[in-house]
C-alpha cells in the first residue's frame, strides 16, 4: 500500500549507513549536504496523513495498480469485481449508504409507478448505484417524458422527472386514452380521471388535435360549450357543442373559419341563442341552420 508522505523521503533500512570515503580531489567522495541527521538505521519518513480520506484513496490506488499489473483475461474480471466489492464495502462502512430517495416533478397518479421503477434498496452502498440504469427504468414509465437522477452524498438520491403534458382524451374503437401534445398515448393514464380535458374522437384525431385545440382554447366562449371534436375522414373537424349544435370546420385555414365564427357570434349571439348547424367549410358561403325550436311553420 503506497503511503502519502509529506515533508520527507524514505530510506532503505536494511543497508547500513556508509561513511563517505575521503578523496583528495573532486566531489565524488563528499557526503551530500542534505543527508539526514538521524544516525543509525532510522529513516526520516516525515509525517503520514492517516485521515480516512487518505487511507481510502491509498487502498483504492494500491489495488488498482495491482490489478493493472496482474490482470489478464478472466483474471481481470475477477479482480475488477473484487475491487468493486471492496470499494462498496469501504464506502458503506464510512456511512455512504442509501437512506433517502426523493422523487420530484411527478403527479399523484404516476407516483407509484415511478417508485416501483427506481428499484433500489435501503442501505446499499451509494457507489454501487448505476445512475444511468435508474434513469432508463424511470423513463420507461408511461407517464415520464424524461428523468434526471442525482446522487447526493452521503445518503440521498434525487429523481427529477418531467411528465408528458395531458392534451386531450382520445376516443377510438370504443376505448378512451389520454394523449400528450405529440399525439402519443400516455400508458397507464386513466381517461376517466380527466373529465376536464377536451375530447377528440375518430381515426387520426390524436395526431391532428395539437393543431386545432390551441385555436379553440383562445376562444373561451366556444371552449366552455364544447362537447367533442370529431375527426371527419382524417381531413377536417366537426365541433359538437353541449347543446347539440354542430360547427363544421374546413380542412384548411381553420383559424380563418373560427374568426368568421367569432364575427357571427358577436353580431348574432349564436353561441348563446343556439343553432342546429354552422357550415364554415366554404369561406365565401357561411351557412347557418337554426335550431328546431327557432323554425316557424
Amino acid at each position: 500500500m503506497p503511503a502519502v508522505v509529506r515533508g520527507g523521503r524514505r530510506q532503505n533500512s536494511n543497508q547500513p549507513a556508509k561513511r563517505p570515503a575521503a578523496s583528495k580531489g573532486g566531489g565524488r567522495g563528499r557526503a551530500p549536504r542534505n543527508a539526514p541527521a538521524v544516525p543509525g538505521k532510522m529513516a526520516a519518513i516525515g509525517r503520514l496523513d492517516l485521515s480516512p480520506r487518505a487511507v481510502m484513496i491509498s487502498i483504492a490506488a494500491g489495488v488498482l495498480v495491482l490489478a493493472g499489473v496482474l490482470a489478464t483475461g478472466a483474471r481481470a474480471e475477477r479482480i475488477s469485481a473484487s475491487i468493486g466489492h471492496g470499494v462498496d464495502g469501504l464506502t458503506a462502512g464510512m456511512g455512504l449508504k442509501l437512506e433517502k430517495v426523493f422523487i420530484e416533478g411527478e403527479s399523484p397518479e404516476a407516483t407509484a409507478a415511478i417508485q416501483h421503477a427506481v428499484q433500489l434498496q435501503a442501505d446499499q452502498p451509494m457507489t454501487s448505484i448505476d445512475l444511468d440504469a435508474v434513469r432508463e427504468r424511470v423513463e420507461q414509465v408511461g407517464w415520464v417524458k424524461s428523468a434526471r437522477v442525482v446522487r447526493l452524498l452521503p445518503n440521498t438520491l434525487i429523481v427529477d422527472v418531467t411528465e408528458h403534458d395531458r392534451l386531450a382524451v382520445w376516443q377510438t374503437g370504443g376505448r378512451a386514452f389520454v394523449i400528450d401534445g405529440h399525439g402519443q398515448v400516455i400508458q397507464g393514464a386513466d381517461a376517466g380521471r380527466y373529465p376536464n380535458l377536451p375530447l377528440v374522437v375518430g381515426k387520426g384525431a390524436e395526431q391532428a388535435a395539437s393543431e386545432v385545440l390551441p385555436l379553440i382554447a383562445q376562444r373561451p366562449r366556444l371552449m366552455s360549450r364544447l362537447e367533442a371534436l370529431v375527426r371527419v375522414d382524417e381531413r377536417r373537424w366537426d365541433l359538437r357543442l353541449k347543446d347539440g349544435s354542430l360547427i363544421q370546420l374546413p380542412a384548411t385555414d381553420q383559424d380563418a373559419a373560427l374568426i368568421q365564427l367569432d364575427a357571427l357570434d358577436q353580431r348574432e349571439r349564436l353561441l348563446e341563442l343556439g343553432f342546429a348547424r354552422i357550415d364554415l367549410r366554404t369561406p365565401e358561403e357561411v351557412a347557418v341552420r337554426p335550431s328546431a325550436g327557432d323554425v316557424t311553420g
